[in-house]
C-alpha cells in the first residue's frame, strides 16, 4: 500500500512534466520546470526509502514465520512425547493391575491349598503309618496263603496311593511357598551334571539332552533337594511337550536383573541370580497358555494325564527362596523355562542347620532308641495313637499328651523322659516351639523332635527352618520316625 501510494506521488510530477514539455513543443508559455523535477526527485527518494522498509518488514515477517514453525515444532515434540509417556504409564499400569490380580489370585490359592495340605498330611501320617504296621504284622505271619498274598497286595496298592496323594500335597505347599527349606551352597553345575543319568532314564531315548554349563558359575542359595525335584518337574513337562522326540538343554549361568526388569514385576527384586535354563524344541505354548502355566491345576493335558502342579512347583519354589520363574515360548517353537536363583556371598554362608544330622554309626540302625522314653505330645488323637505305637514296636517307652500344659506336667512327673516329640501346630494356649522352650529351661539337655503338616508356623519363617531345629515334615511313616529319633539318638 505504501508503495502504490509513493508511486503515485511520483507519477504525478511526471505526468506534468511531460504536459510542460508538450507545451514547450507548441511554443506555449509553461511554468518552471525545476519545480517538478524537483518533486519527481523527492519522491523517487521516498520511493526508494519505502521500498527498504518493505524489505526490512519481510524480512522481518519471514524470521517471525520461522520462529513461529520452531515454536510450533518443538510444541507438537512435547506434545508427542507427553502422550508416549502417558500411554507408557497407562500401559505400565495396566501391566501392574494384571499382575497385582495375578498376584492376589495365586496368594488366595496358596492360602486354600497351604490348609488342604495340613489336614492332608494328618489323615496321609494316619493312612502312611497304618498300612506299614499292618504290612510289618502281615509279614510277621508264619502263614502265607494266597489270602495273606492278595491282602498284602492290597496293602502294597493302597501305600502306592498314600504316597502319590503325599506327592500331591508337597506340591500344594511348594505352590503356597509352605514347604519347609533347607537353603544351602550349591553348585548349580555339578547339580545338573549329577543329574544326568536319572535324566536320560527318565525321559527315554526319544529326547536328546543336551548341558551348557557356564564358567566360574557363582553358588546359589537353595534347597538342593527341591531343586533337583524343580528340574526334575520341567524336564518331564519337556518331555511331554515333544511327543515324537526332540532336545532338552539345561544351561547355566550368572544373570543380573535391572531395576528396570523388577519395575515391572511385583514379585521380582533386581540384583544377581544364578540362572538355570531349561530348554525343549517341543509344540510351544501360546500368549494365553503361558500367562497361566504357572496356576495350579492349570494343565493342557488330556484329562487324567497330569495334575497341573509341576509348574505350580517349579514356581513356588522359586519364589520361596527369594528368587524368580519365567517362561518364554511360542506355538511351535518350544519353551523355555528360566529358574532365578540368588546368588550366595561368601559372608553369607549360613551354619549348618539343625536338620542335616549326621549318618547313624554302623551297627546303630532303628534299634538305637531301645528302651528311651519319648514324651509324644500331638492333638490330633489319630496321629498321636500311630506314633506311639510306632515308637512302641520299636521297643521305645512312650507318654502322650494332647497339649502343652498337660505334657509339661508329665514331664515334671516322669524324670526319666530323654526326648520330646512334638506337634508344632497344638489346640490350647502353648504350641509346639513354646512347649520346648518351656521344657527346655527345665531340662537343658533334653532332646527335642518337631513335627507338622503345615509350615507358617513357630519353627520356619520365610520358608526356612530356624537354624538347630530337628524336624521331621508329616506325613512320616514309622520307619522315617524311628530313623530320625535314633539319629538324635545316637
Amino acid at each position: 500500500m505504501l508503495a502504490l501510494v509513493l508511486g503515485n506521488r511520483i507519477a504525478d510530477p511526471l505526468r506534468r512534466l511531460a504536459a510542460q514539455a508538450a507545451a514547450l513543443g507548441r511554443g506555449e508559455p509553461v511554468e518552471p520546470v525545476q519545480t517538478s523535477i524537483r518533486e519527481v526527485a523527492e519522491s523517487g527518494a521516498a520511493l526508494a526509502e519505502a521500498s527498504r522498509t518493505i524489505r526490512r518488514r519481510e524480512e522481518d515477517l519471514r524470521r517471525l514465520n520461522d520462529a513461529l514453525e520452531t515454536r510450533v515444532g518443538e510444541r507438537t515434540r512435547d506434545l508427542a512425547e507427553t502422550n508416549a509417556r502417558l500411554i507408557a504409564a497407562a500401559t505400565g499400569r495396566e501391566r501392574a493391575e494384571a499382575q497385582l490380580r495375578q498376584s492376589q489370585k495365586m496368594e488366595a490359592v496358596g492360602r486354600l491349598t497351604g490348609g488342604v495340605a495340613h489336614d492332608f498330611n494328618n489323615l496321609l501320617t494316619v493312612v502312611l503309618g497304618n498300612l506299614a504296621l499292618a504290612r510289618r504284622r502281615l509279614g510277621e505271619l508264619e502263614e502265607h496263603s494266597p489270602a495273606t498274598e492278595r491282602i498284602g497286595r492290597g496293602i502294597d496298592n493302597a501305600v502306592e496311593g498314600a504316597n502319590r496323594a503325599a506327592i500331591l500335597t508337597q506340591r500344594l505347599l511348594a505352590f503356597s511357598r509352605q514347604q519347609p527349606l533347607a537353603p544351602e551352597a550349591v553348585d548349580a553345575n555339578r547339580l545338573v551334571a549329577g543329574m544326568s543319568d536319572l535324566l536320560r532314564r527318565t525321559l527315554g531315548e526319544d529326547i536328546e539332552i543336551e548341558t551348557v554349563l557356564s564358567g566360574g558359575l557363582w553358588r546359589a542359595h537353595a534347597d538342593p533337594n527341591q531343586l533337583e525335584s524343580s528340574l526334575l518337574n520341567l524336564a518331564v513337562n519337556a518331555r511331554d511337550a515333544m511327543p515324537a522326540g526332540g532336545k532338552l538343554t539345561i544351561e547355566t549361568a550368572n544373570a543380573y536383573l535391572d531395576e528396570a526388569y523388577a519395575a515391572g514385576r511385583e514379585d521380582v527384586d533386581a540384583g544377581q541370580y544364578v540362572l538355570i535354563c531349561v530348554s525343549d524344541t517341543g509344540t510351544g505354548m501360546s500368549p494365553e497358555v503361558v500367562t497361566r502355566a504357572f496356576e495350579p491345576f492349570f494343565t493342557t493335558k488330556p484329562t487324567g494325564k497330569g495334575t497341573g502342579l509341576g509348574l505350580s512347583q517349579v514356581y513356588g519354589f522359586a519364589r520361596q527362596s527369594g528368587g524368580h520363574a519365567a517362561i518364554y515360548s511360542e506355538p511351535g517353537q518350544g519353551s523355555t523355562v528360566k529358574l532365578y536363583l540368588p546368588r550366595l556371598r561368601d559372608a553369607e554362608l549360613p551354619a549348618a542347620a539343625g536338620t542335616q544330622a549326621q549318618p547313624a554309626a554302623p551297627g546303630t540302625g532303628l534299634h538305637t532308641g531301645r528302651g528311651a522314653v519319648v514324651l509324644v505330645v500331638e492333638d490330633e488323637e489319630m496321629v498321636r495313637d500311630f506314633a506311639v505305637t510306632a515308637l512302641e514296636e520299636a521297643g521305645c517307652r512312650t507318654i502322650a499328651a494332647g497339649d502343652g500344659p498337660s505334657a509339661l506336667a508329665l514331664l515334671s512327673a516322669h524324670p526319666e523322659v530323654t526326648l520330646l516329640f512334638t506337634d508344632v501346630v497344638l489346640a490350647g494356649p502353648m504350641n509346639g516351639r513354646e512347649l520346648a522352650a518351656a521344657a527346655l529351661a527345665r531340662r537343658p539337655r533334653l532332646l527335642v523332635l518337631f513335627t507338622t503338616g503345615y509350615t507358617r508356623n513357630a519353627i520356619i519363617h520365610h520358608g526356612r527352618l530356624d537354624e538347630g531345629v530337628n524336624f521331621l515334615g508329616k506325613p512320616y511313616t514309622a520307619s522315617a520316625l524311628l530313623e530320625r529319633i535314633s539319629r538324635l539318638l545316637a
